[in-house]
């Protein structure tokens, strides 16, 4: 399921992908999500509070209907950070 079906605007995820490649941004995102779990990744309080804490690393104000977007997405997606295939998934999404 695609990023676009859930009403994430292209020219967000274009800024967020290009602030990524700041190694020191990246760095911060790997440190803020260090640990998290596949059940983690369903919880939505947790996404939540990711997606607050990621949008300020990066420095992109969300709105709040920006915000229920992007944890709706992430839960859609039933994401196990342990699952190679998963991981390769999300990639191809992004590139």
């Amino acid at each position: 399921m695609s990023w676009q079906k859930f009403g994430i605007r292209p020219d967000l995820v274009e800024r967020v992908k290009f602030k990524m490649k700041n190694p020191t941004t990246k760095e911060k995102i790997k440190q803020l999500l260090e640990g998290a779990n596949k059940y983690d990744l369903q919880d939505r309080l947790k996404v939540r509070r990711w997606v607050k804490s990621a949008a300020k690393i990066l420095n992109e104000p969300l709105t709040d209907v920006q915000e229920e977007q992007i944890v709706s997405f992430v839960l859609a997606q039933k994401i196990d950070p342990k699952n190679t295939l998963h991981l390769i998934k999300l990639w191809a999404m992004f590139r």
